[in-house]
This record gives structure tokens, C-alpha cells and sequence, in this order.
């Protein structure tokens, strides 16, 4: 006869294959950050571990909360989010010359962070709550656009163009899948390219060097082209296979700026090659991928919605970060998740993956296994 056995049920009911993959994901970020410090655990790599076992925690703890319980915070807690963005404005501590953070002391908040999931929640609440005779009415679009625009604005005071940008992929992905027209977004798409103009020019000079290094990197490359420049050639040096663990030299010779934060990628692309950068690519996508199959196999709309509001804001992550350091898109300070040195990103995507296993719970419900 067989007895309820060693392992609780609710450690059994976890997805350990995604929390694997998770830690797989992290480990191999922290062998990049003890790398970069030069075959050192201190000052990136013990940190990041360190972190990551916490969030690891918080992850797990998420996933014991009901759906019901995000339906029921999703309002509150953008409201909180705005608010703390709000404060910020007013109170927050400067540093690299944004005002992004609150110092509480023991911790920096970025509460820019939070509102990446919460913007998500929130509009998945909004269009669950949302009759559906009055999709396609103006009903269905100005409250959820005024949702995005006024964190995403408040972001952008900071200023991180970066953030504010995630947040609004955020809230559209959602406004997308909850079924709005597509006319509506091909309409969008045209009013935001006939803006580019206006908003370029209410820019920051930083902002709009990077802009101006990003269409053309190589017009100052000892200057602000500096960044994109370098992470070139790191990657491009790295060839096939790279030039070995420990081995790579513009990161160990200080040649590529940020090589263990927003151009981690570059430095583990010089000493794994073009190997290891698939590998993690692909590692990232059988996460987002996970995330939308979630979404496909949820029974009510708030999940469905949520789950892939979720996933998306993880491919984000990546794409936006993947796209930077290759030069093709502009540096906005977007680092890339569980592999970057520090705090913000990885509690962003572990809060992402603990509401993900949460809802995965509710299907599974009665079923075994």
C-alpha cells in the first residue's frame, strides 16, 4: 500500500519543469556576472543569487493565491502603483540623473516596476467587467487608453523611456487581445508615427542622442555611440562557440560599458558565441511560451487575458533588451531579465512567473497530476 508520501502536495502541484527552467535561466546569468567580475563571486554574482532564492520565494507564495484574489487587487493596486509614482515625482531620490526610486531606508522602490504586471491586471479586470455588446464602442477604448497614458506619462517625467514604453506595450497587448478592432490600432499606429516629430523634440538631449546613435551608431563612436559600438564587437568577436569561459576581453579589458547590467548579452555572447546566445534565447522563449499556454488553457476570460498580458511583458523584456545591444533598437536602459545584475527586472518577472503559476492552478483544479 502507498502512503500519501514525503512531499507535501502543494510542493508537488508546483510546476517544477518551469521553475527549473527558471533557475536554469538565472544560474547561467550568474555564471556571466562571475565572469564579468573576473572569475569573482563578489560584488554581482553572490548578490544576484542571493536575490533571485528570494523572489524564488515570493514566486512560490504567489502561486498559492486563488484567481479571485487577483480580481480583487488588480483596481486597488494600480491605484496604489499611480499613487507611489505620483510620489515619486514629488519626493524621489535622484540618481544617474532620473528620478526613479523612493529610498525607504532598508530598500530603494522603484515603483515603475510594479505597474509593469499591474497595468496588465488591471486591464484584464476592466475588460472582464466590460459588457460584450460594448467592445467595439468608445466605452471599450478611452478608460483602458487613459489607464496606460497616465502611468506611462508619470514614467516618462522620471524620465525612462524605457519603462514607460513596456508599461504601454503592457496595457495594448491586452487592449489587442481583449478584441478591440483592428482598425482602432492601425489608427493608433498612424497617430503615434505622426507624433514621432512633437516627441522628439520634447526629448532630453540624451534621449534624443540616442536616437540620433541609434539610426546612426557609428557618426560618434568614442561618444554616445560608444555603448552600441562595443557590444558589436564583442558579439561579433565571440564567432560560433566564443572565446571560452573567463576568456573574453571587452568586458574583463572595461572596453564594453554596463557589461554586467543592460549589456550582459554582449558580454556573454564574446565568451559563449553565437551557441550560447541561442541557447539562452531559446531558454527565454520556452518561458514565454509557458506564459501563453496558460493563457490558451484558462477557463475564464480575466486569466486568459492576464496569462498572456503576463507572458508578453516577459518577451518584452528580452526583445527590447536583444534588440538594444544588437543595435537595433535604441538604448533605453532595459535590462535583461534573471541574467542582468539587479533587483528591478528580475522581482518584475518572478512577480510575472508567481501570478502565471497562480492562474495555472484554476484549470488544473480536480484534474491529476
Amino acid at each position: 500500500m502507498s502512503g500519501p508520501g514525503i512531499v507535501p502536495t502543494p510542493l508537488k502541484q508546483l510546476p517544477w519543469k518551469l521553475l527549473l527552467l527558471v533557475v536554469a535561466i538565472t544560474g547561467f546569468g550568474v555564471a556571466v556576472l562571475y565572469s564579468a567580475a573576473g572569475g569573482h563571486m563578489k560584488p554581482w554574482a553572490i548578490s544576484q543569487g542571493v536575490r533571485f532564492l528570494v523572489f524564488l520565494i515570493v514566486a512560490i507564495a504567489l502561486s498559492r493565491l486563488r484567481e479571485d484574489f487577483w480580481k480583487q487587487v488588480a483596481f486597488p493596486t494600480y491605484i496604489v502603483v499611480v499613487v507611489l509614482l505620483a510620489v515619486v515625482e514629488l519626493i524621489g531620490k535622484v540618481s544617474g540623473g532620473s528620478q526613479r526610486w523612493m529610498d525607504l531606508g532598508i530598500v530603494r522602490l522603484q515603483p515603475s516596476e510594479f505597474m509593469k504586471p499591474a497595468i496588465v491586471l488591471a486591464l484584464a479586470r476592466f475588460y472582464t467587467l466590460l459588457p460584450a455588446t460594448e467592445l467595439r464602442t468608445m466605452h471599450a477604448i478611452w478608460p483602458a487608453a487613459a489607464m496606460i497614458a497616465l502611468p506611462a506619462g508619470l514614467v516618462l517625467l522620471q524620465p525612462d523611456l524605457g519603462t514607460a514604453t513596456m508599461i504601454a506595450a503592457g496595457g495594448i497587448t491586452v487592449m489587442f487581445l481583449a478584441g478591440l478592432p483592428l482598425r482602432l490600432f492601425v489608427a493608433g499606429v498612424a497617430t503615434v508615427a505622426g507624433s514621432l516629430p512633437i516627441a522628439f523634440s520634447m526629448m532630453h538631449d540624451y534621449q534624443r542622442n540616442r536616437v540620433l546613435i541609434f539610426l546612426n551608431p557609428e557618426s560618434d563612436p568614442l561618444g554616445t555611440g560608444y555603448h552600441i559600438s562595443q557590444s558589436k564587437i564583442a558579439i561579433g568577436s565571440g564567432g560560433l562557440f566564443g572565446k571560452g569561459f573567463l576568456n573574453g576581453t571587452q568586458s574583463h579589458l572595461d572596453y564594453l560599458p554596463e557589461g554586467h547590467t543592460d549589456f550582459v548579452f554582449a558580454t556573454m555572447a564574446e565568451e559563449w558565441g553565437l551557441f550560447g546566445g541561442l541557447l539562452l534565447i531559446g531558454a527565454f522563449m520556452l518561458l514565454v511560451n509557458w506564459g501563453v499556454r496558460v493563457g490558451l488553457r484558462a477557463e475564464s476570460r480575466f486569466a486568459r487575458l492576464a496569462a498572456a498580458g503576463l507572458a508578453t511583458t516577459i518577451f518584452f523584456y528580452v526583445a527590447i533588451n536583444l534588440m538594444m545591444v544588437m543595435g537595433l533598437a535604441p538604448v533605453v536602459g532595459i535590462p535583461l531579465p534573471l541574467v542582468s545584475f539587479g533587483g528591478s527586472a528580475m522581482m518584475t518577472v518572478m512577480i510575472c512567473v508567481g501570478i502565471l503559476m497562480s492562474l495555472d492552478r484554476q484549470p488544473r483544479r480536480g484534474r491529476i497530476g
